[in-house]
């Protein structure tokens, strides 16, 4: 559980690739170039921890590509406070950006061996969300919203129609990436009971969203 000097040095030219991409949001920046991502990775794989890039991860999962994180939480708009539903918590990594940013994160994961890991490792790095929760992500978490905004961390072919109903009516945000082999990130935005403002941001490559089929 080491961080040193070079570590520190390495996630900010990481901070500065990811601003170099169009990356604006100052906190979501700092969060970037204060986590350890090399800690959410096997420690045989230190070379690529600050690489923009995604790597695979236990149970046939990836860590995100640093600029995807930052992208999909720059679009979430967050505020300390903010009460925020995570589908698919995988090595943990959005959630501590979450954390960082003062969410009270509820995140939803489906792979049991990524569970339990993530579950005791967020902690013992000081990153607490409000829930980790094992189960199935397209039903959303009922019990606790409405959310000010839901992250979905995996492609989806379609929008979970529970997630849209679990966001707060007054401009919460829902930020999903939607399609089968490419994705397209995608933002709804609140308005009413039934009302939804949709934005579309280009093309991104996620692991699939799976349903629980148990």
């Amino acid at each position: 559980m080491k961080d040193t000097f070079k570590h520190q040095g390495l996630r900010q030219q990481l901070v500065n690739v990811v601003k170099a991409k169009g990356i604006q949001d100052d906190r979501v920046l700092n969060a970037i170039g204060k986590i350890p991502r090399h800690l959410f990775m096997d420690s045989g794989f230190l070379d690529h921890a600050y690489q923009d890039k995604a790597f695979p991860i236990a149970a046939d999962q990836t860590i995100s590509q640093p600029y995807t994180v930052a992208f999909q939480t720059e679009l979430m708009q967050v505020s300390p406070g903010d009460k925020v539903l995570e589908i698919g918590t995988g090595s943990g990594y959005q959630t501590a950006v979450l954390c960082d940013l003062g969410a009270k994160v509820y995140s939803i994961e489906r792979q049991q061996e990524l569970f339990k890991k993530t579950s005791k490792f967020l902690p013992k790095l000081g990153y607490r969300a409000k829930k980790l929760i094992f189960g199935d992500g397209y039903k959303g978490l009922p019990e606790e919203a409405p959310f000010d905004s839901i992250i979905v961390t995996a492609g989806a072919p379609f929008v979970p129609k529970p997630l849209l109903s679990q966001l707060k009516k007054d401009g919460g945000r829902l930020v999903i990436p939607i399609g089968d082999d490419v994705q397209v990130m995608t933002l709804f935005i609140r308005k009413g009971q039934k009302e939804f403002e949709q934005h579309e941001f280009g093309e991104f490559r996620f692991v699939p969203l799976l349903e629980d089929k148990n």
